[in-house]
């Protein structure tokens, strides 16, 4: 009982009966319900007896009886930390997953020593689509767990970020306990703020080893594979967790993520509409709703939740972004007035400013007024340059070493090298270059599934970064000229055995749309020899530009600067100049603009390279229904415009930096200036 609970005459026999009370919740709640109810006859109204009759009666099964009692109660005890935890519970356990959020929130303020109670606040922050402030409730849930004052240090450094602190105080706990598993919980966080994914995994792994029902460290163990590029195993500890707590918000909020990043949008679309009716207030769940909803084509709806999500919170950049990022949507001349409110507040926060710069410049655009919108694209990319270390001189440097090692000679004595199956067909090139568009041509080939742009090449190269020496300059290339043929087959292997999740028919090919795999192209080569490459190309101030005003969710550092644009294209124009060199007919060349002018020319072509028949539903791609994540998901969905191919031009008062940094790789397009290749 509280010691803050007021007494009565009798308060020994009092304090016994409600001892008794408790102790009797744990292995009858029906009995400890009547212990209580007795009390209360006694002393009607008493706090702490209405505590245990209302616990009790949660416990049975009745959390609408347990709520009547523990609503009032906690009204009438503002500072009883106690009472406002169990009304978090129950009120989770009804579907009002807000306010119960509130109420944990209430609790820890009053009384931050309460593990359980942070722990359910991050399941809740979590299922909301509140990562950061998750990760914040769960490291306290970690600090107020421990006892021993090395691991309460080591959790205080997490709470607080001192990282290297905490690695060096968990080394040593480990050390001498090298199994104890909130300590190894505890260092797989670490690893992963670190980046140190592998390890992270392997720590949690072990941790579940040794106690299979630590839910707590699964949770984590599923998010890992998920950020490793791993769905089909993170799917499956989501299942295990969901198995045991069908109804946990924070295992089916991680489930509906996974689900999008393999494509299975409709079930997500579930999710989310479920998790809609216990946070039904959440801008941000509402938002995750609504990128489920337009990946699936459902652009009305989508467009519908975004607005429920504005409607909570006016200042969400991130969702006025979204609106924006349709592409084909436009904003009314109210929806300029409150983004140009919001934008004028003092206390905006720099993520919703930097999102909410972007949407502006598209509105502002799409009415003709090109200096201004060229003004707020050029706000929300100095922004957003600052938030980033991109140098343009590391990815001239990658390009020069990829150009010097990778030579006619190099593949000539690893011919045969790989795995030979042929199924993918690779769209590599630049953002905003009509990639997607290929994708949904070719995609509505009967021989042909679209999938996404698939993250497994990176992994790859994360993957052999991670056994090179790492004090060279490239330890990826380094290792890679290393393999022998096996090895390189073994790679070939993986890469079908990872994606294959993403294939959801019996087409025999399938595309791998991951533009930036075009730095990659040695390594796609020594793989998969028999994979299909494809360059999607577009005008240089067409595409960079349509770079400059696209808001990336990840990646794509060097797109928020002219000059980083600019110098970025000349570099991808030189590499693959280079594999035209090396490999000679290797990679078959779309460009965009003669994709608009001739489209079924440039079809049967593109075709042919893949050795398909052709198929006029190719030349009806914007019939296709398929799930598109890009940024082009709108504009692929429709036939193609002619419209597009100039737009560019209005900014051309703005864009002298870009030309005089493209140089001769603007004269020469879409031919590759002399020197570039080879």
């Amino acid at each position: 009982m509280n010691t803050a609970m007021p007494h009565t005459d009798g308060a020994g026999t009092l304090d016994q009966a409600l001892a008794h009370a408790e102790r009797l919740l744990e292995r009858d709640p029906s009995l400890a319900g009547e212990q209580a109810a007795e009390i209360l006859k006694v002393v009607p109204e008493h706090p702490a007896a209405l505590r245990v009759l209302a616990i009790a009666r949660a416990m049975r099964g009745d959390a609408d009886a347990a709520l009547a009692i523990l609503e009032p109660l906690a009204r009438a005890q503002p500072s009883w930390a106690q009472v406002h935890f169990d009304l978090g519970v129950v009120l989770g356990q009804r579907g009002r997953g807000e306010e119960a959020t509130a109420a944990l929130r209430r609790a820890v303020a009053l009384k931050p020593g309460l593990p359980q109670a942070w722990r359910l606040l991050g399941d809740h922050l979590l299922a909301a689509g509140d990562h950061d402030a998750a990760d914040v409730a769960y490291a306290q849930h970690v600090r107020h767990s421990v006892r021993d004052p090395r691991l309460l240090a080591a959790a205080t450094a997490l709470t607080e970020n001192r990282i290297p602190q905490a690695e060096a105080l968990l080394r040593e706990h480990l050390r001498e306990a090298p199994t104890d598993i909130a300590a190894i919980r505890m260092f797989a966080e670490v690893a992963l703020r670190l980046g140190r994914n592998e390890d992270a995994l392997n720590l949690l792994a072990r941790c579940l080893e040794l106690a299979p029902t630590f839910h707590a460290a699964r949770q984590n163990y599923a998010l890992a594979l998920h950020r490793s590029n791993q769905p089909e195993q993170a799917l499956a500890e989501i299942e295990r967790l969901l198995a045991v707590a069908p109804e946990h918000p924070g295992y089916r909020n991680l489930k509906a993520v996974v689900l999008c990043r393999i494509g299975d949008v409709e079930p997500a679309i579930a999710l989310y509409a479920d998790l809609l009716g216990t946070y039904p207030g959440n801008p941000k769940v509402w938002m995750s709703y609504g990128h489920a909803l337009k990946t699936a084509g459902q652009q009305e709806q989508a467009i519908a939740a975004y607005r429920r999500s504005l409607a909570l919170e006016p200042s969400f950049g991130e969702v006025w972004w979204s609106l924006a990022n349709l592409k084909t949507f436009r904003f009314s001349a109210d929806d300029l007035m409150t983004m140009r409110e919001q934008l004028a507040r003092d206390d905006l926060a720099e993520d919703d400013r930097l999102h909410l710069e972007f949407a502006v410049g598209k509105a502002l655009e799409d009415a003709g007024d090109y200096a201004s919108s060229f003004a707020h694209y050029a706000q929300g990319n100095a922004i957003r340059r600052g938030q980033l270390r991109y140098n343009a001189d590391e990815t001239s440097a990658r390009v020069r070493h990829i150009r010097e090692r990778y030579t006619r000679e190099f593949f000539a004595s690893r011919d045969g090298s790989g795995c030979q199956v042929g199924d993918p067909i690779f769209i590599v090139g630049l953002p905003r270059a009509g990639s997607t568009l290929i994708e949904q041509i070719l995609s509505s080939h009967s021989q042909v599934e679209g999938t996404m742009e698939l993250p497994e090449v990176t992994s790859i190269t994360r993957l052999l970064r991670e056994q090179g020496d790492a004090d060279s300059a490239m330890p990826y290339h380094d290792v890679l000229a290393t393999l022998d043929r096996d090895a390189l087959r073994e790679l070939g292997e993986r890469y079908l055995a990872h994606t294959r999740i993403h294939r959801k028919t019996s087409a025999p090919l399938f595309i791998d749309k991951m533009p930036n795999n075009f730095m990659h192209i040695g390594l796609i080569q020594l793989m998969l020899p028999n994979a299909r490459i494809i360059d999607a190309r577009r005008h240089p101030l067409a595409c960079c530009f349509s770079g400059f005003k696209q808001h990336f969710a990840r990646g794509q550092s060097f797109s928020y600067s002219l000059d980083d644009l600019g110098r970025y294209y000349r570099d991808y124009v030189a590499l693959m100049g280079h594999f035209d060199a090396v490999l000679p007919g290797r990679i078959h060349r779309v460009i965009y603009e003669r994709m608009v002018e001739d489209t079924e020319g440039e079809v049967r072509r593109l075709l042919d390279y893949c050795g398909l028949p052709f198929e006029s539903s190719c030349l009806r791609f914007f019939e296709n229904a398929r799930p598109v994540r890009t940024a082009s998901s709108e504009q692929v969905r429709r036939p193609i415009y002619r419209e597009g191919v100039d737009h560019w031009q209005h900014y051309a008062p703005w864009l002298a930096p870009l030309e005089n940094v493209l140089g001769t790789v603007l004269g020469s397009y879409p031919d590759v200036p002399i020197g570039e290749a080879g």
